[in-house]
């Protein structure tokens, strides 16, 4: 069975745009997986600690036949790989790949929550997903344009496109 999955990609530290262009490239090349298209990438304020630099923050559309579990393994195989270490919350980053929606699934356990629990809260987020698809809901119905307009503000400065890694 194929699921049409949104992966969030966020980065603060050694050319996080250039990261990110690496991951999409990355996250093309997985296993019984079809990258659909990528959003634009948007500079932001941290959310939580002040004392580091900007995030530059996009999205990705999928197609896979993996499981949610699965497509979770691969994202955190290639945070490792770009040295992901997670030494504080809400800290720097070389590279942050969040399941953020998973077809129409609702999962909650130790390892994966979809919809992605701070997805509502972060523009840096939303917008992506809308650059991406104007009409996506969550499972439980919601637009995704809605929470967009309830959303607090974190100004996004869209960047140029950058070529894949």
């Amino acid at each position: 069975m194929t699921t049409e999955a949104y992966i969030g990609l966020g980065s603060n530290l050694q050319d996080p745009a250039a990261q990110l262009a690496r991951a999409v490239a990355e996250l093309a090349g997985l296993p019984d997986t079809i990258l659909l298209a990528q959003s634009p990438f948007y500079a932001s304020r941290p959310v939580g600690p002040q004392d580091q630099p900007d995030f530059v923050n996009g999205a990705a559309r999928l197609q896979t036949t993996l499981s949610a579990h699965q497509l979770l393994d691969h994202l955190q195989a290639i945070e490792q790989a770009h040295g992901r270490e997670r030494l504080r919350h809400w800290g720097p980053r070389t590279l942050d790949l969040d399941l953020l929606i998973f077809g129409n699934e609702t999962i909650d356990d130790q390892r994966l929550t979809v919809p992605h629990a701070q997805l509502a809260n972060r523009n840096f987020v939303l917008r992506p997903l809308l650059d991406l698809n104007p009409d996506l809901t969550l499972p439980d119905g919601r637009p995704v344009s809605g929470l967009l307009e309830q959303c607090p503000d974190n100004p996004l400065r869209k960047l140029p496109p950058q070529p894949h890694g």
